[in-house]
C-alpha cells in the first residue's frame, strides 16, 4: 500500500469516528442530564462516590454515574453495532463479495490471498459466534472446491480490529485452532504492509477527540445532575 493510500484509510477512519461515534457519543452523554437515565442506588451509588472523591455530596455521585457511562460500555456498544460501517467505509477498498466474508486481501507476510471475518476486539464474540464463523469458512471451502480455487485453511482468517494476541479470549482461541486469528498491530500490517500503521490509526483516531472536547459539557451536565439528585435525597429522607 502506497504512503498516498495508507493516508487515505486514515483519513476515512477519522471522517468515519467524527460522523458515526463521536456524534454518537455526543447525544448519548446530553442523554445523562436526568436521573432518570439511572437506577439511583443510594446505598452502592454513596459507596462508589466515596471511592472516587472520598466523599459522598451529590456532585461525587453525579461523578460516580457519569464517568462510568461516557466513558464505558456506551461507546464501546456503539462501535460494536457500527462494525459493518466500519468495514464498507474504511475497508471498502477490500470488500469481499463471497457470503460470509467481510474483506480480502492480499497479505503482505506470505502474498497469499486472506478471506477475513472482521471483528471489533479480542473479547468481542461469544460461544455461538465460534459456531457461526467457522460454518462461515466452511461455505467458503465448499464453493473453493466447486469453482477448482485453492484456498488453504491459513487463508481463512479473522482479523480483530484492536489487542494483542495474549488478549484474545478463549472463544477465539478455539478458532485459532482451525483458523488464523490475527489481532491488532499485526492485522494491518498484513493489509497495509505498514509496520507502524496499527499506531498511525489509533493515533489519528484520538486526535478525533480533541475536535470534541466535551469537557465542559460533562461539567453541565454532572452540576445539573447533581441538583436532581440532592432534591431527591432530600426527599427521601
Amino acid at each position: 500500500m502506497s504512503e498516498e493510500e495508507s493516508n487515505e484509510m486514515i483519513e476515512r477512519a477519522k471522517e468515519f469516528f467524527r460522523k458515526e461515534i463521536a456524534s454518537s457519543h455526543i447525544r448519548n452523554t446530553q442523554k445523562l442530564k436526568k436521573l432518570k437515565e439511572f437506577h439511583l442506588n443510594p446505598f452502592l451509588d454513596k459507596y462508589k462516590a466515596r471511592f472516587l472523591t472520598g466523599n459522598d455530596d451529590p456532585v461525587s455521585i453525579a461523578k460516580a454515574l457519569v464517568y462510568p457511562r461516557v466513558l464505558g460500555t456506551s461507546i464501546n456498544t456503539t462501535f460494536g453495532n457500527k462494525l459493518q460501517k466500519f468495514c464498507s467505509e474504511v475497508l471498502g477498498s477490500f470488500a469481499s463479495t463471497t457470503a460470509g466474508i467481510d474483506i480480502e486481501f492480499i497479505d503482505k507476510v506470505d502474498g497469499r490471498r486472506k478471506y477475513c471475518q472482521v471483528k471489533a476486539g479480542p473479547n468481542t464474540i461469544n460461544k455461538d459466534d465460534v459456531e457461526t464463523i467457522k460454518n462461515h469458512f466452511a461455505g467458503v471451502k465448499r464453493l473453493a472446491r466447486t469453482n477448482n480455487l485453492h484456498i488453504g485453511f491459513t487463508d481463512l482468517v479473522v482479523g480483530v480490529l484492536y489487542g494483542t494476541p495474549d488478549q484474545l479470549s478463549g472463544h477465539y482461541q478455539k478458532i485459532n485452532q482451525e483458523y488464523p486469528v490475527i489481532v491488532g498491530q499485526e492485522f494491518w500490517y498484513r493489509i497495509t504492509g505498514i509496520e507502524n500503521f496499527y499506531q498511525r490509526l489509533t493515533d489519528a483516531i484520538g486526535e478525533v477527540a480533541t475536535e470534541f472536547d466535551s469537557s465542559k459539557l460533562i461539567e453541565e451536565i454532572i452540576e445539573q445532575l447533581a441538583k436532581e439528585i440532592e432534591e431527591t435525597l432530600n426527599a427521601d429522607s
